[in-house]
């Protein structure tokens, strides 16, 4: 099953290029296996082009440690295991430093629903979560980077926030995470951010204060994608 997993979060990591979401060695993929308890994730600053299964690193999702592999593991290792420790349903993750998205994290701010584009890929606002305090730099930088996603997520000011209806959210300062139920799906997500980000930004270029889409609009077509009665695609 490692193995396996090792070539989906190679060819996870290689799809990043070809998206046009990551530049020099920015950016990292990953995908948890829940049964052994193991992440497979891309090897720290090891360059796409030079970049092969049998490069990614089996690090503890309950410790942290290598357990297989000779490259040192992602710096974010840690803001990974925080969200998969935290969001059961999700099995892959990725950060990404794409332009758009890292320009509305930079500035601190949600992207909000302004039409249907976004309404088909996320439930809501894609939200830009708190700037990290002083002490939590100096410390576990990389942990709490992960711990301040998912204090958004679940003290949300109305309800928690349901990670498989919003599969990504902004750090303030910092830069995009995004997840799916695989590697794959997490691309995907981080494909999506990017694009709601770059129309976000055209939409306030020609209109300074629009207007969100309106709930039931928004509801329409995230469900017909994404709900219980989905009927968009083949079956």
């Amino acid at each position: 099953m490692l193995e396996i997993l090792r070539k989906e979060v190679c060819a996870a990591n290689l799809r990043l290029v070809r998206e046009g979401l990551v530049t020099e060695t920015f950016g990292n993929v990953s995908a948890v296996d829940r049964e052994s308890g193991h992440v497979v994730i891309k090897p720290s600053g090891l360059p796409y082009d030079k970049m092969a299964a049998k490069h990614m690193v089996v690090v503890s999702l309950e410790s942290g440690e290598t357990v297989a592999g000779d490259l040192c593991a992602s710096s974010d290792t840690p803001t990974h295991l925080e969200l998969y420790r935290a969001f059961e349903s999700i099995g892959g993750v990725v950060h990404t430093h794409s332009t758009r998205a890292t320009a509305w994290a930079q500035a601190r701010r949600n992207i909000p629903p302004y039409g249907t584009t976004h309404a088909d890929y996320f439930f809501g606002s894609v939200p830009c979560a708190r700037p990290l305090t002083e002490a939590e730099v100096r410390g576990e930088y990389e942990a709490n980077t992960g711990k301040v996603i998912v204090e958004h997520f679940l003290n949300a000011p109305n309800e928690p926030i349901d990670p498989q209806q919003m599969t990504a959210c902004l750090v303030s300062d910092h830069g995009p995470f995004a997840w799916g139920e695989t590697a794959d799906a997490a691309v995907t997500a981080a494909a999506h951010l990017e694009i709601v980000a770059q129309l976000a930004s055209e939409t306030v270029n020609v209109e300074a204060y629009p207007r969100m889409i309106p709930q039931y609009l928004l509801e329409k077509h995230f469900m017909r994608k994404h709900g219980p009665n989905a009927y968009y695609g083949q079956s």
